[in-house]
């Protein structure tokens, strides 16, 4: 057993782990990040493991002194396995049962990567972490479950947890469904993005390397007076204010929308996000526009590489 301390983040090769994974090793923290893969995208090694594998998770927790744990390991977000709500049930609410195991017996640090998703549609904002958790989606009824197995965890076995309800998280390296991504990509290629819905309809976003600073603090600060923290960028926009920012970076872009809701998503208002700055003190450090000229650059430097 390595002496060690060592934080273990789960979800390593996805989005939100990997920039978590890259953060931490910047300020010399040793980290064991894990996924059902071995390698990022960008080549960094992972140690395979499948947050349903408790067995293996255990082995692994005895081979490290495991004193944090960061979990973004998950189906993310609602758009995924959506004709598989089994796998949603196992992976999200099981796997998270399973890691905080892991907390509980080695006593770690729990920081736990939920969503906006829980809230399902809201009431006006701004709005507070304690509104009734009505999810439309089985990911964001994964999530909240989530959110009450750390909150019970904490109660009955004392691990120290909280979880994070990140909004909409863009940026370099995300591969599920992203309109800043399409809007780009088909600027970036001379596309003309036709979207038949969402002039009027209003979305959160957060630049990837804040969520995962966001992680972080949490992870730095133990014994928070919360177990839930909303958390976003700071925008609230429609996704033809977000088009207009798009066109303003990449002037050739093409973009029309519809009316209507995205017929897939919550319709939720601005989220407030004092707790977390008064808390962890967390404020976004990219503005969405700052953010989409430094996605769009990273995306040219891909297609032109």
């Amino acid at each position: 057993m390595s002496d060690e301390s060592t934080i273990l983040v789960t979800g390593a090769a996805g989005l939100i782990g990997n920039a978590v994974r890259i953060l931490l090793e910047g300020r010399g923290s040793r980290v064991l990040p894990v996924d059902r893969v071995s390698a990022t995208s960008d080549g960094l090694p992972v140690t395979v493991c499948d947050v349903g594998d408790v067995h293996r998770l255990h082995a692994l927790a005895v081979e490290n002194r495991i004193t944090g744990i960061v979990h973004c390991g998950a189906h993310s977000g609602p758009m995924v396995a959506r004709d598989n709500p089994h796998s949603m049930v196992q992976v999200n609410i099981v796997g998270t049962a399973n890691v905080l195991e892991i907390a509980r017996i080695h006593g770690a640090r729990f920081v736990f990567c939920s969503s906006t998703s829980a809230y399902g549609d809201t009431p006006e904002g701004p709005v507070p972490e304690d509104v009734p958790m009505i999810p439309g989606s089985v990911y964001g009824a994964s999530k909240v479950a989530g959110e009450q197995l750390v909150s019970t965890y904490a109660k009955q076995y004392g691990v120290d947890g909280v979880s994070l309800r990140l909004s909409w998280v863009y940026g370099p390296r995300r591969t599920t469904d992203c309109v800043v991504r399409t809007m780009i990509t088909d600027a970036l290629a001379g596309r003309p993005t036709r979207i038949p819905f969402g002039r009027g309809f209003h979305r959160q976003f957060i630049h990837v390397e804040d969520a995962a600073r966001a992680l972080v603090m949490a992870l730095d600060k133990p014994d928070l007076p919360r177990r839930t923290y909303n958390v976003t960028g700071g925008s609230y926009l429609t996704l033809a204010e977000i088009g207009e920012i798009v066109r303003g970076i990449l002037p050739d872009a093409d973009i029309e929308l519809g009316e209507g809701a995205d017929p897939v998503d919550d319709v939720q208002r601005r989220f407030d996000i004092s707790a977390v700055e008064r808390d962890l003190g967390f404020r976004p450090d990219m503005t969405f526009e700052q953010g989409v000229r430094a996605y769009a650059d990273w995306l040219h430097g891909r297609a032109t590489a």
